[in-house]
């Protein structure tokens, strides 16, 4: 099984052209948040019309996973958090959104919201409580902000992930966690696109401008983990040691 992994696409449609032509190779696709961009060129609810239409497009080919992010927001709660509504309504066969889980085989993979305060932190804590009580034997968690602590979320001498979903990690122990939000660690020297928290393996894809997103795929029968961008590949045995390839 071969999982395609991508995150903050900003609204960049030659990526999105590209997730297309890309999805029908692999079993599962994941987009880790931020498929839209505050600051982007159209008006958010041009993007959402737009970004939804990829969508149905890109379940037809393989099943999506969609987490939501910070740019996705379109309404606020009573608590005046962001809350991606319109990714609510874009739920359909294939294409799994904040709050679901699915099996497959033994795995099960959980898609957790954007939280924006005490509000959507509670319903993240709902999720994960209903979801840890399914029975599965690999656990494979979906979560905008990457843990902090961690090389997927360090740039410079900073370190910009999220202290409560690092400690939901060490809590829950999930075998994979996959993130974005934080667009360079994968191109610094001081992070990375992979990293292990406790006994859970963590990757951030990064972002890059062109025509192809930087990505990762896994594959969990070879247990290989393999990032590509401009820069080149890099390529992880999950098992083992990494070993940077060459360019492609």
């Amino acid at each position: 099984m071969k999982i395609l992994v991508v995150a903050d696409l900003h609204y960049s449609l030659p990526q999105f052209d590209w997730l297309e032509k890309s999805a029908e190779e692999v079993d599962l696709l994941i987009i880790a948040g931020d498929l839209l961009d505050l600051a982007g060129f159209a008006d958010l609810d041009t993007q959402i019309v737009v970004v939804r239409k990829y969508l149905e497009r890109l379940r037809a080919k393989t099943r999506v996973f969609v987490c939501s992010g910070n740019h996705d927001g379109d309404v606020r709660n009573e608590g005046d958090e962001v809350v991606a509504e319109w990714l609510q309504k874009a739920r359909r066969e294939n294409l799994f959104v904040d709050g679901d889980g699915f099996d497959f085989g033994k795995g099960r993979i959980t898609v957790l919201p954007w939280w924006d305060g005490p509000i959507t932190q509670g319903q993240m804590l709902e999720i994960l409580d209903r979801e840890t009580a399914e029975s599965k034997t690999c656990w494979f968690l979906i979560h905008h902000a990457p843990p902090n602590e961690s090389l997927i979320s360090r740039v410079r001498n900073s370190d910009q992930g999220d202290a409560f979903f690092r400690e939901t990690l060490l809590r829950l122990k999930p075998d994979f966690a996959f993130s974005g939000h934080i667009h360079n660690p994968p191109f610094s020297d001081q992070g990375s696109w992979i990293d292990k928290i406790g006994s859970t393996w963590v990757f951030n894809p990064g972002k890059q401008l062109g025509p192809f997103p930087s990505h990762i795929i896994i594959d969990l029968e070879t247990m290989r983990a393999q990032w590509t961008s401009v820069y080149g590949i890099e390529e992880v045995n999950l098992n083992g040691e990494g070993v940077e390839l060459a360019a492609p």
